[in-house]
């Protein structure tokens, strides 16, 4: 498809939006522990897949194996994190969540989910917020691909 005159624009624009919507999501949780982009993802990947190894829980999150060594033993100390080695061989270690983790995990939901539902409710009208329903498939499939 090419490319129109709008869509670099739309492309910025898009981007712009995303990006501070993230960052007005993050400020309005209040009981989540200052942790970094990738520690936050670290944990949703861990409670999407249960249980996944160090490597591949870096090349998810397309950090090197140092860098996920790092970050794992910071969610080890506050205690949002298990590892226990794997069963069919002892040197493999699975992380997973702990109760901890997954509580901060639904606590935080919880704090931005009712921001969102709250800031639409207030600033936009049935028919916008059915507009924005109809817009989350392709947000979705610009999420997905690569």
């Amino acid at each position: 498809m090419p490319d129109t005159p709008n869509s670099a624009q739309l492309a910025t624009d898009l981007r712009t939006v995303v990006t501070r919507l993230l960052k007005k999501l993050r400020s309005h949780s209040p009981s989540r522990e200052r942790l970094s982009l990738t520690e936050r993802a670290v944990i949703r990947q861990l409670d999407e897949h249960r249980q996944l190894l160090p490597s591949e829980l870096a090349a998810r999150e397309k950090v090197t194996a140092q860098s996920m060594s790092q970050i794992l033993r910071h969610l080890e100390e506050l205690g949002y994190i298990t590892r226990q080695p794997q069963a069919a061989d002892k040197r493999k270690v699975l992380v997973s969540l702990s109760a901890a983790g997954r509580e901060l995990l639904h606590t935080v939901r919880h704090e931005r989910d009712e921001w969102l539902h709250q800031t639409l409710r207030d600033t936009c009208s049935e028919q916008e917020r059915a507009q924005l329903q109809a817009v989350l498939p392709l947000l979705t499939r610009l999420v997905e691909a690569d």
